[in-house]
């Protein structure tokens, strides 16, 4: 039997509606397609369905979400950036696809060149969890086990090259620790092995872990980021337990080629703007674990902060030797 293809439409009757803004290109009973780099379920794929039913109201045009997975988020890019740069076929990523991937595989395509961010949406931060069967109960206890166990431990992560190792490699060397990385295409399948025991520990990403913190399916030990989170107000940071250097988080937003006409990249970006400012994206996005960013960047604004992030990555997989497994 031949698999459905990998995209889902969203929100298409929202076309009809009335007011709103201009289509994206020329064609408007075309689709835009908000192409994610990841499979249904993930970070990427949340955010993106959280404003395509939006986006397809404000536009007055079909918006669907497609998932192109693999290849650290290279396919994805790749096939966006074949596409006409026309405004109907976007990426909705999170921006380790463009700041940390490239340090360790080779994406085929420059992500400082070839992209243009067009709109920074929402931020996700990192949490360090363990399996509920894991007995430490928070950071400092998982630190002291994993001291007491050496060369036993190992943490997962949700692929190669992304903060999810990053974190766990920084946290072995500032810590003294031995931990095993074992990557695995995305988070999902490295929760279930969380989950099951099968690996105690992992660095994973505020939306994909906030459900199962809640359910007791894992256990948050601490949040690797330089604040605590408003929903986890007693659980405190890798920094205050002394690794300030485990603090990571990714922004959420939409990125266009590098070829597109910038009167459509200011108009695909006011659009967005408006989707990011309303209350129902808001609350959905409080709902799901993601932090909403205040305020609008401009697009040379989101270009410095894009490099700041890879120059960033580039001195932590030089100066912890991360490598592929």
């Amino acid at each position: 039997m031949k698999r459905m293809a990998p995209w889902i439409p969203v929100a298409l009757a929202a076309a009809l509606l009335a007011g709103g803004a201009q289509a994206f290109g020329d064609k408007p009973d075309r689709p835009v397609r908000l192409v994610v780099p990841a499979p249904p379920g993930g970070t990427i794929d949340v955010f993106a369905r959280i404003i395509s039913d939006q986006l397809a109201q404000e536009i007055r045009q079909p918006v669907i979400v497609e998932n192109r997975p693999g290849a650290g988020g290279a396919i994805a890019v790749k096939y966006m950036l074949s596409q006409p740069a026309d405004g109907n076929t976007l990426l909705v990523t999170v921006t380790n696809i463009l700041t940390e991937v490239p340090h360790v595989l080779k994406v085929g395509f420059d992500p400082l060149k070839d992209v243009q961010p067009v709109a920074q949406m929402a931020r996700s931060v990192m949490l360090f969890i363990a399996s509920p069967q894991f007995p430490a109960r928070d950071g400092a206890e998982a630190i002291a086990y994993v001291k007491a166990h050496p060369g036993t431990l190992s943490f997962a992560s949700y692929s190669q090259g992304t903060a999810s190792q990053y974190a766990g490699a920084i946290l072995n060397r500032k810590a003294g620790l031995d931990m095993e990385h074992v990557a695995f295409p995305g988070s999902a399948p490295a929760l279930a092995q969380v989950m099951g025991n099968q690996i105690p520990l992992m660095f994973d990403g505020s939306v994909t872990a906030r459900p199962l913190i809640a359910g007791g399916k894992v256990r948050l030990l601490a949040v690797a980021y330089k604040s605590r989170l408003p929903d986890y107000p007693q659980v405190p940071t890798l920094a205050e337990l002394g690794y300030p250097e485990v603090d990571f988080s990714n922004w959420s937003g939409v990125f266009a080629s590098a070829q597109t006409p910038r009167p459509l990249l200011e108009k695909i970006h006011g659009a967005l703007a408006r989707v990011n400012a309303r209350k129902a994206v808001r609350e959905r996005y409080a709902g799901t674990g993601f932090e909403s960013i205040e305020g609008e960047r401009s697009m040379e604004q989101m270009s410095v902060d894009l490099r700041a992030e890879f120059d960033r990555n580039a001195a932590i997989v030089r100066n912890f030797d991360i490598r592929l497994n």
